[in-house]
Parts: structure tokens; sequence; C-alpha cells
């Protein structure tokens, strides 16, 4: 299996990072809008997943996509791929 194939198979979320604290990990909250099962109203479901931040570029409040990957510790299976959106100077 190729590199370009193994890519295409990994999940990828969209999310923003609201932890940075870390030493090489981002927290990343991912909303999704999902249909309650009983009532068929549009609900916000949202989770938080660490990824993976290598070189410390991402900073709280950017738009981020992070891929699954190969578990890295106890709690970080996620790698965030690339930026999406840097976060707006308050």
């Amino acid at each position: 299996m190729t590199q370009a194939q193994a890519e295409k198979n990994t999940r990828t979320f969209v999310g923003r990072v609201v932890s940075d604290k870390r030493a090489k990990t981002v927290t990343v909250l991912v909303e999704r809008r999902v249909k309650h099962e009983l009532y068929g109203k549009i609900v916000a479901r949202s989770r938080k997943y660490h990824a993976h931040d290598e070189n410390g570029e991402y900073k709280m409040g950017d738009l981020v996509e992070i891929a699954e990957g190969r578990p890295i510790s106890k709690t970080k299976s996620w790698v965030v791929t690339r930026l999406i959106e840097k976060a707006s100077a308050v």
C-alpha cells in the first residue's frame, strides 16, 4: 500500500484548538450536527481530541484539520495535518 492510499483511508476531522498548553500536543474540539434519533431535531454534538503537534505551531483558536494515525501516547492517536484558519486577534 502506498502513502497516498494510506492517507486516503484515514478519518479526518476539522475542529478548533481549545488548548495548546502541553508540549507537542493540542486539544481540538470537533463539533458535528446530527439528527436526534427520536425527535428528529438537529442537535450539536462535540468531542475533544488530543492531536500531535510536533513543532508547536498551532495556537489556541486556530481552525485545523486532524487525521487519525497510530497511537502516540495513552490518549493521543490523532495528528494535526494542516492549518485551515489562523485565530483572529482579539
